[in-house]
Parts: C-alpha cells; structure tokens; sequence
C-alpha cells in the first residue's frame, strides 16, 4: 500500500498533536516494513524529522492550516502520489479531496466550548470560521472511511455533536508519554531553571494558554493560595509565548496576581525534565480535553498531578491524580494547599501514576492505527 500522513503539525509546531504525529510516525517506522508511507510536512518542521526506515519518505507540503490553498490546492497535489489510503491527523480535511482516507479527530472544543476569547479575528469573522469549521469537520467525519479519536470522551462527544457517527467506525487510539520524559532517563539540570525559582518551591503547568485551558481561574487561585500561608512559593506557566500568553500575563498585571508567576515560555524536552524534577506538584485546570497528554507526561516523569474534574481527565488519569472543580478559584486553591502541605499524599500520587501511566504506551497507538490502515486500505 502506499499510505499518506498528513504532518504538517509534525513536532514542536504543532503542540500536543504535534506530539502525536511525531510519536505516531516514530513507532509506525519500527512496525511496518511491508508498505510504503509518504510524510507531508511543511518547511518549518521539515528539519525535526529524518526517516529511519526506507519506506518512508518525506515530502515538502506548504499548505497552511486552515487555508484557502488547503482546501482547494492541497487535495489536487495530493493526487500525484496515487496513494491508497490517507490518514489526516487532525480534522482539517480538505473538502475536495476525494481518495480513501482516515482522519483522527482529537477533541471538539471549538463545539463544546466556543467563545470570541479563543480567537484574534472580530465577531463575523469569528462566526465564519465557525461555521467553516463545523462544514469541514462534519465533511471529514462522514467521509472518513475510518474515525480514531484518543478517548472514549472524545468518542461520545463525536456522537452527540455529529449523531451519524453512531453508525461510523469510531475507534480510540489512546496517547501517552514521551520516551523523552520517562523518569527513569534520569534528573535534569538545575541549571537550566529560571534563576528566581532555583531552591525555591514552584507549581508547574505545561500547555497552551486557550481560553478553555482556564489559567486565568489558575491565576486567581494561585493568589489566593499564597494569601493563605504560602508566600515564598511560585507558579511557572510553560508554554510558547503567543496572543494568548501576552493576554494573560497582562490581564494577571493589570489585576495585581502576577507577583511569584513564571512565564517561562517555550521549553525543549531537557527544559522540561529539570521543572518536572523540580516542581512541587504539577496542576492541570482545564475545562475540556481530548485526552489531557501534559499531566499524564508529568506523572511519566514522577510528579504529582492535581486536576481538574472535567471532560475526560478521570477517564486517563484514574486515581493517580487529586482532582478539583476547575470553575471555582477557591477549590482550585484548596487542591493546592492539599497537596503543597501534604508530603505523603504526594508520594502516593506519585506511585499511582507511575502505575496509571503504565497502560499507554505509543507503541500500542500505532499497532491499532497501522490495523485500521491494512483494514480500510484492503476494503477499498
């Protein structure tokens, strides 16, 4: 067979489905020397991957996400390399492409919680890119001869938002941890810590700052905590510094609750490894997720792991982590003192998720992706 992935979101662009193509590609070079795969990628990521399997070769793809010559340029290109199945990695499938094809829809966020705050663009542009969105993602569920999703969340909301679901092929490839950030690849660097957080207490988060991520709940609590009894401790916020991040850090100024926050910005995987070691305890605050990848990495690498409640993190995370209501600054706060002042219920944690985290491995991932390849390739 010759077998397209679409990865474009290849690596550290593309965040947490970045992740996942990048793990998922990883894994399939291991298992399948059998079929032939073609690796669209675009020039700023072209260099983060080199194949190490002769079937699999890479190809300059330089359509932009969510783009006009996406939809209408990169499906016609596509033909020319007479592939027998595709597998779109995200949901930006494009409306005119016409060959067998699988897409894996990672959550439904911009459906179950949309808000003007989660864009740049003004309230009619905002009400046309939702609108757009729903017609490609609904055009890529019923056309897709497959569906992966990563929870059964993920799949139940596929269902309730695109009822015809129900009579497709839904199946859940879970993620997981990074070989990177296994604990067991020993501590990190001291050194590599922003000075003002090096032999001090600090809580870490590690993602993107979207409005349904809710730092900005994380924020208030954080200064409630430290109001109770916590002054010398801090919070250090990771992630690559954008819109999103800019707001935040000036809303949190504005308000007074910036004082003892880290924005730390982007961080490589040696970055991170040193803050995991480091940290006190990581915390996850997020209304929704489709699988909810950075606290389970933060247990990977033998950190305790407070969560929110919602969407599908009891789902991966079990009772490896102390879980909070995610809308409520002061239980958001609670959760922290909880854990900031309780040695042992961190330790526990910490073995739990070791256990937890121990069901996902990408290996697993890609043998039941590369399943669904042979099967809806031969059933063309």
């Amino acid at each position: 067979m010759r077998i397209g992935i679409d990865a474009r979101f290849y690596g550290s662009i593309g965040k947490g489905l970045g992740r996942y193509v990048s793990e998922l590609i990883a894994q399939l070079e291991q298992l399948d020397r059998e079929n032939d795969y073609f690796i669209f990628l675009r020039r700023a990521n072209w260099n983060e991957y080199a194949p190490k399997n002769p079937r699999f070769t890479k190809v300059l793809a330089e359509f932009h996400w969510y783009g006009l010559s996406e939809q209408v340029v990169y499906p016609l290109w596509l033909r020319r390399f007479r592939l027998d199945l595709m597998h779109f990695a995200h949901f930006n499938v494009p409306i005119f492409y016409r060959r067998p094809f699988v897409v894996t829809v990672h959550d439904l966020i911009l459906l179950s919680h949309p808000t003007p705050r989660a864009t740049t663009l003004g309230p009619l542009l905002y009400r046309l890119k939702y609108l757009l969105y729903k017609l490609v993602i609904s055009h890529a569920l019923k056309q897709a001869r497959t569906v992966l999703t990563v929870s059964e969340y993920s799949k139940k909301e596929l269902n309730k938002y695109f009822p015809f679901t129900a009579e497709k092929q839904v199946v859940v490839t879970y993620e997981a941890c990074s070989a990177t950030l296994q604990a067991k690849n020993g501590p990190g660097e001291r050194d590599l810590l922003p000075k003002e957080i090096v032999g001090k207490p600090f809580i870490l988060y590690v993602g993107n700052a979207y409005p349904h991520k809710n730092l900005d709940r994380l924020i208030e609590a954080f200064a409630l905590f430290r109001g109770q009894g916590h002054p010398d401790t801090f919070l250090v916020l990771v992630g690559g510094k954008d819109y999103f991040y800019d707001r935040l850090q000036l809303e949190a100024r504005r308000r007074n609750r910036a004082d003892h926050v880290v924005f730390f910005g982007q961080a490589e995987d040696r970055d991170l490894a040193s803050l995991y070691d480091s940290a006190l305890f990581y915390i996850f605050p997020s209304l929704c997720e489709g699988f909810g990848l950075p606290p389970l990495e933060a247990m990977c690498r033998g950190l305790a792991v407070a969560s929110s409640d919602a969407s599908c993190l009891p789902e991966i995370l079990g009772d490896a982590a102390y879980y909070f209501d995610p809308r409520d600054p002061a239980k958001i706060a609670a959760a922290m003192e909880r854990l900031a002042g309780d040695d042992g219920a961190r330790r526990d944690l910490i073995a739990r998720g070791r256990i937890r985290t121990a069901r996902y491995d990408w290996r697993s991932c890609a043998q039941k992706t590369r399943e669904i390849y042979l099967r809806t390739g031969s059933a063309k």
